[in-house]
């Protein structure tokens, strides 16, 4: 906005903005926060998405290491701490100290992943189910399998994820292929 000033008799200047400059002011204000308030309400619902989405990614990532590497790898889901790792499986028991796998950016360089940190809290992990168990499990050929060290295809499973918007997703993962799907399931 532009500034007035005006000379009066005696060498004097005032300086200010009128009424209604102000008032054109504060109606662009009201208008670009209308806008902005929307956007805002609705980022819950896509930090949601971004946490199905970073896990579908994971669950491929493990898939693909164990196919790679020629050796198993697990995704090991906790509803009760909102969180998951993904695994080399080396025996028929898993110990996140020895088996985590590398990931340069994750707690102590471990592949931990902190569902309430990447969705700032929108996410809730309500539960992880393959075969009787929350551990997903891909053999050396990266197929899913029923246990750590068992050679029977995994019947596959689902994972299920709410928002605290009423909002839930369900991420399926298909026996003998591994294929990740998603389903809206409300909200």
């Amino acid at each position: 906005m532009t500034s007035r000033s005006t000379q009066s008799g005696g060498g004097r200047s005032r300086a200010g903005y009128t009424l209604l400059e102000l008032m054109v002011v504060l109606v662009l204000m009201g208008i670009a926060a209308a806008l902005v308030v929307p956007n805002v309400q609705g980022s819950e619902s896509i930090r949601l998405q971004t946490a199905v989405r970073a896990i579908a990614s994971d669950i491929m990532y493990a898939q693909s290491d164990a196919l790679a590497y020629q050796a198993r790898r697990a995704v090991v889901f906790d509803a009760a701490a909102n969180t998951y790792w993904i695994a080399e499986v080396s025996s028929d028991e898993l110990d996140f100290e020895t088996d985590a796998m590398y990931k340069i950016d994750g707690p102590d360089q471990r592949f931990l992943v902190d569902i309430d940190r990447t969705s700032g809290n929108a996410a809730q992990l309500v539960s992880a189910t393959f075969d009787e168990d929350s551990v997903l499990v891909f053999d050396e050929l990266g197929g899913p399998v029923a246990g750590l060290d068992s050679d029977s295809p995994s019947a596959g499973g689902n994972i299920v994820l709410n928002g605290d918007d009423g909002t839930a997703y369900r991420l399926n993962v298909e026996p003998y292929t591994g294929r990740v799907t998603v389903e809206k399931l409300g909200g």
